[in-house]
């Protein structure tokens, strides 16, 4: 597989961690995952804010950018709402020159809401996601412009791993 830049997107809780682990250990490549940045960001003591999370995605964002200028594929696990979030991945590609491959989670509402509240992840000083985190979340996120796969994450698991592997691994 030549050089690529993958992200997973979609709104809290519709599996994208999931896809993105899924893709890294078929793939052997790395995985940055802005929520569990976050919450070694606040095992440090500060308290969970903004800037918490904007430091989560910072971080990734430098740690995908030393991984490409070595010549290496990684893959963002983001919600990526906005347009700022998203210009900070598309920038990254454009500056290593390598190929920008971005998958959207999308999941039907019920099932979402089901899956939201029976979650638990346990990431240290971390809360856990809530409905209302979700709907608040949603208010936020813009659709997408960019050329991507939409992935509906309540299909097989298996099969939705394989769409997204012949994605990454297409022209």
């Amino acid at each position: 597989m030549k050089q690529t830049f993958i992200v997973v997107t979609g709104l809290p809780g519709v599996g994208k961690s999931t896809l993105a682990e899924g893709l890294a250990q078929r793939l052997q490549i790395p995985i940055f995952s802005v929520d569990p940045i976050e919450s070694g960001i606040l095992r440090s003591g500060l308290v969970r804010s903004f800037e918490t999370g904007l430091a989560a995605y910072h971080v990734a964002e430098t740690l995908a950018a030393e991984h490409l200028k070595l010549g290496l594929s990684v893959i963002i696990d983001a919600v990526s709402p906005v347009d700022e979030a998203r210009e900070m991945w598309r920038g990254l590609a454009r500056r290593y020159r390598v190929h920008l491959k971005i998958i959207e989670c999308v999941l039907d509402e019920a099932t979402h809401r089901r899956r939201v509240e029976a979650r638990v992840r346990r990431l240290p000083h971390f809360p856990e996601l809530t409905w209302d985190d979700v709907e608040a979340r949603r208010k936020e996120y813009l659709p997408w412009q960019d050329a991507r796969l939409i992935v509906d994450t309540q299909q097989d698991e298996a099969a939705n791993l394989v769409r997204a592997l012949e994605y990454v691994e297409g022209e």
